[in-house]
């Protein structure tokens, strides 16, 4: 019985410890930082983007192919931290928005955009159905439109300009660029060299980014010389897969990227790539 008693105070004064530090950790998370933290997720052959403010809101970029996310996800969230504030989906192909039905089995979510593209496979049903049933707001992107992340963190849509439901799902993702003081990055989703030269076309020397997400996994139909020439990256991160059936990254983009002195970094070589900014320099 003795032995009992100790065991049971042990236990009791394990919990309240246990319970002490997670709301300890919890208070701490609400104090804002001054860095910006971007991580490309090394979700295999699709695209995932996190994003957390300064003030330790999120945002996430595509949720690549599979439920590969949520052990991504796992690694930079608190296990108690259930609230994603905004989801992206680049384009309603599969390795962009696959991940998210996961995703919304087990995170509330505020807000979710897309691009108005029509998504017509049974899985994007499925999506469009959970959304449904978790009441979450949903958003159309149209250029202009400029996304608050907190802590002067915000992602600029710089296309789709129109109404893109009719067009086919690469030609109409979504590009944007993420801002937090003078450090940028450039999303283009899977979109082709066409849309990237109209971008370019409208915005000029605007679309400068410090980080380029290289699209379309590095294939060689994206990242055209007068896009990239223009944006002027100092290093592109290219989301794909060990092996994958497609051959990305293609030789011609990695080509063109050592042409204007760009370094490629692959998620499948190097797993997820995580930047961190101040909002004047970015670190790994």
């Amino acid at each position: 019985m003795f032995h009992f008693k100790i065991y049971y105070r042990l236990l009791i004064l394990g919990i309240l410890l246990l319970a002490s530090i997670t709301v300890w950790q919890a208070v701490y998370r609400q104090i804002p930082t001054n860095i910006l933290t971007t991580a490309f997720l090394n979700v295999g052959q699709g695209d995932s983007i996190f994003i957390e403010s300064p003030t330790h809101h999120q945002m996430i970029i595509d949720g690549g192919p599979n439920a590969a996310i949520l052990s991504e996800i796992a690694k930079l969230m608190p296990w108690y931290d259930r609230y994603i504030d905004v989801l992206m989906i680049s384009s309603p192909d599969v390795d962009h928005y696959g991940g998210f039905i996961d995703l919304l089995k087990r995170y509330d979510v505020g807000l979710i955009i897309e691009p108005g593209t029509n998504g017509g496979s049974p899985s994007y049903k499925v999506l469009e159905d959970l959304i449904k049933q978790k009441n979450i707001k949903k958003v159309i992107a149209r250029r202009g439109q400029s996304i608050e992340i907190g802590g002067g963190a915000h992602f600029d849509v710089l296309f789709p300009d129109r109404d893109v439901a009719k067009l086919e799902t690469n030609t109409s993702s979504i590009i944007g660029q993420l801002v937090y003081g003078s450090s940028t990055v450039m999303f283009t989703g899977d979109a082709p060299s066409a849309t990237e030269e109209y971008v370019t076309l409208l915005d000029g020397a605007r679309t400068k980014s410090d980080i380029l997400k290289a699209g379309h996994h590095g294939s060689r139909t994206s990242a055209s010389e007068s896009f990239i020439s223009t944006v002027t990256p100092k290093c592109a991160v290219i989301s794909a897969g060990l092996n994958n059936k497609y051959g990305h990254p293609h030789q011609e983009t990695l080509d063109l990227f050592k042409k204007l002195n760009i370094i490629p970094l692959i998620t499948f070589n190097l797993g997820t790539i995580i930047f961190k900014s101040d909002g004047m320099v970015w670190k790994r």
